[in-house]
C-alpha cells in the first residue's frame, strides 16, 4: 500500500447531505424535545383509546358522576352529561390531527404544483396562476368556508373541511416555489432535461422538487400549526366540525362558558391544542437550522446586536 493510499483511507469519509441534516437537528434539543412530545401525542390519539373503558358519546350511568373532577374512575373528570372527558378529548385530538397534517400536507402539494409551473412555464401560465393567487388571497377565507359548513355534518365533514383549509392555505407557499422555480429553470441540468424532451411534469418531479425539498419540509411543518389553529377556529365558532363529531375546537367552543367552574372540562382539550401548535412550530425552526445553518447564525448576530444596542442605551 503506498503512502497516498494510505492517507486516503485514513482521511475522513464526507458525509451526505441528509445524515448531516439529521446530524444538525439532533443536536438541537428543544426540537428534538418536541418532536418527542408530538409523537407521544399521536400515540395517546390513537393508541390510548383502545384502553379507555368510556367511548367519547358514552354516559355514566350513575347520576353522581355528572361534572366530577378529575378521579380514579375518570381520569379527566366528567361533563355535564356525564361523558368522560378523557375519552372525548382523545376522539377531538384525533380529528385536530387528522384535519391539520392532512391540510397542510394538500396545501403543500397544491403549492408545490401551482408555483413549479408558474415558476417553469411562465408567460400566460404564469399569469393565470398569480391572478387566482392575488384572488384568493383577497377573499376572506373563513366567510367562504362558512358557507360551506352547513354541508359539513356527516361522515364527509372531515374531508371537506381538509379541503377547504387546504384550498384557502397554500398561496403564499406558491408565491415563494415560484421564485425558487424561476432561478432553477434557467440552471443547467434544467435547460438539459427540457432540450431532451422531458415533460414539465417529470421536470418538476425530478429536478425541481428535490433541489427545493428542504423549503417543501419546513413549509409544511410550520403549516401544520396554521391548520390546527383554522379547524379550532371554525369549529369553536360552529363552523367546523359538526355534532355528533367533535374536535378540539369543538371541545373548547362547548366548555368555555365552564372553563372558571369547572376547568377540567376545557383544561385539557386547551393544553393539547397549545402543545400539538407549539411543537410543530420549535420542529420547524430546528428544521430550517438544520437545513440552513447560516440562517441560525444570522439570526444570533442579529440578536447579539440588539443585546449591544440595549446595553449602550
Amino acid at each position: 500500500m503506498t503512502e497516498v493510499e494510505t492517507i486516503i483511507q485514513g482521511a475522513p469519509q464526507p458525509v451526505g447531505r441528509r445524515k448531516l441534516v439529521i446530524r444538525r437537528f439532533l443536536r438541537n434539543r428543544v426540537s428534538v424535545a418536541a418532536l418527542f412530545v408530538l409523537l407521544l401525542v399521536f400515540l395517546a390519539a390513537f393508541v390510548l383509546p383502545h384502553f379507555v373503558p368510556y367511548s367519547y358519546t358514552d354516559m355514566d350511568p350513575d347520576l353522581n358522576q355528572k361534572l366530577k373532577p378529575p378521579s380514579s374512575k375518570h381520569w379527566f373528570g366528567t361533563t355535564l352529561s356525564g361523558e368522560d372527558v378523557l375519552a372525548q378529548t382523545l376522539h377531538g385530538l384525533q380529528k385536530s390531527l387528522i384535519i391539520g397534517f392532512c391540510a397542510a400536507f394538500l396545501s403543500a402539494v397544491i403549492a408545490t404544483v401551482a408555483g413549479s409551473l408558474a415558476g417553469l412555464l411562465g408567460g400566460w401560465t404564469d399569469r393565470a396562476i398569480m391572478w387566482l393567487v392575488d384572488l384568493l388571497l383577497v377573499i376572506p377565507s373563513f366567510i367562504m368556508i362558512a358557507l360551506f359548513a352547513p354541508k359539513t355534518k356527516g361522515n364527509s365533514s372531515l374531508l371537506l373541511l381538509t379541503v377547504l383549509i387546504a384550498f384557502f392555505g397554500w398561496m403564499i407557499s406558491a408565491r415563494i416555489i415560484r421564485g425558487l422555480s424561476m432561478s432553477l429553470r434557467e440552471r443547467e441540468f434544467v435547460r438539459a432535461a427540457r432540450y431532451m424532451g422531458a415533460s414539465t411534469w417529470t421536470v418538476i418531479t425530478t429536478h425541481v422538487v428535490p433541489n427545493i425539498a428542504s423549503i417543501l419540509i419546513i413549509d409544511t411543518t410550520l403549516a401544520v400549526g396554521g391548520a390546527v389553529m383554522a379547524e379550532t377556529g371554525l369549529s369553536f365558532l360552529g363552523f367546523g366540525v359538526q355534532p355528533p363529531d367533535i374536535s378540539l375546537g369543538s371541545l373548547i367552543g362547548r366548555y368555555s362558558s365552564s372553563a372558571l367552574n369547572y376547568p377540567w372540562t376545557f383544561v385539557f382539550s386547551g393544553a393539547f391544542l397549545v402543545t400539538i401548535v407549539l411543537c410543530t412550530n420549535l420542529i420547524g425552526d430546528g428544521l430550517r437550522d438544520a437545513f440552513d445553518p447560516s440562517a441560525k447564525r444570522a439570526r444570533a448576530k442579529q440578536r447579539g446586536k440588539r443585546a449591544d444596542r440595549k446595553a449602550e442605551a
